[in-house]
């Protein structure tokens, strides 16, 4: 460990749970602090991370300066596509927003983008980075065929739901690292994979309090499981095995990408610290028994950028 690290390693002790913030701080104050309105569309990409996707801000905040601007970019993109279900109170409205979207990502492409911090944002990645396309029409597509609410009937579903959105940001992120690597694409689809079914089980209660159910129908089945018991926050035996079944899917597949993952290159297992979050909630779950509606699981978890970091200093997955 050098001096640089060892420095590092040092301030972040020092800050504990305010890490976050302060890193950003000096990110933003660097540059002699800048006040174009370049610098204005970054801080606001950087800020709706930080405020909608705290663990997603705190695994992007380690990233090459090469990269990180890109990345957020994507991550604020991403968030107001992911908003936009459950902030609007007609289906119609969801259909048209994801509409403006699709347009402006035509614009963006076009080199034509719209006077948006995110859009003027994602045009600067994409001319830096030549994003694929395809991902980014993904991630508006798949929110496109469950605007209406409507739950996954089957793990496969929930599965391929989560490669159009979860391993669509990975995908994008590792072009901002310049990474071409079928191996590193194969990490990217199980750890989205995993992400996708882990925020599934995590938000269950916020769901269950609106009298929704995203959890793969097919599992109510299996472990004879009425929609009704998760409505009012069961923590019967057959709720928790559904749990665990569908957490046992998302171990599975961190177990599959940590195995191929000691084949892709060293630089590309920094796209992959977002895995610190779900280890964590995966361990909190079993602790839990799987019981989805404990209230240990509704906190935040403090010390996630000092396991981030630790993920980052040993280049692990």
């Amino acid at each position: 460990m050098n001096t640089v690290i060892r420095s590092y390693w040092l301030n972040l002790q020092k800050c504990g749970t305010n890490y976050s913030n302060n890193l950003t701080k000096r990110l933003l104050n660097s540059q002699n602090q800048k006040t174009s309105s370049s610098q204005s569309h970054e801080v606001y990409c950087m800020e709706l991370g930080r405020k909608r996707d705290w663990e997603g801000y705190i695994a992007s905040l380690l990233l090459p300066k090469s990269s990180r601007r890109s990345v957020f970019a994507i991550r604020a993109f991403n968030s107001e596509l992911s908003q936009i279900g459950g902030s609007v109170s007609e289906v119609a409205i969801g259909h048209m927003r994801l509409h403006f979207w699709k347009q402006c990502l035509e614009s963006v492409y076009d080199g034509k983008p719209p006077e948006s911090p995110v859009a003027l944002e994602l045009h600067r990645a994409i001319t830096a980075h030549n994003l694929s396309k395809i991902w980014m029409k993904r991630m508006i597509e798949a929110r496109e065929d469950y605007i209406e609410g409507q739950g996954f009937k089957s793990i496969r579903e929930l599965e391929d739901y989560a490669d159009n959105t979860s391993t669509a940001q990975l995908c994008l992120t590792l072009q901002c690292l310049g990474i071409e690597d079928v191996n590193s694409d194969h990490v990217a689809s199980h750890i989205g994979k995993a992400q996708g079914i882990i925020t599934t089980i995590r938000s269950t209660p916020y769901h269950a309090a609106r009298r929704k159910v995203q959890l793969p129908t097919e599992f109510f089945s299996k472990h004879l499981v009425s929609q009704e018991q998760i409505f009012r926050g069961s923590e019967e035996q057959n709720v928790r095995d559904l749990i665990y079944d569908l957490a046992s899917q998302a171990h599975i597949h961190l177990q599959h990408a940590r195995d191929i993952a000691i084949k892709i290159p060293r630089k590309a297992k920094i796209a992959f610290l977002n895995t610190a979050s779900m280890d964590w909630y995966l361990e909190r779950l079993r602790l839990g028994d799987f019981n989805v509606f404990h209230p240990h699981l509704q906190r935040r978890n403090d010390k996630l950028p000092f396991t981030v970091f630790c993920k980052f200093v040993l280049k692990k997955v």
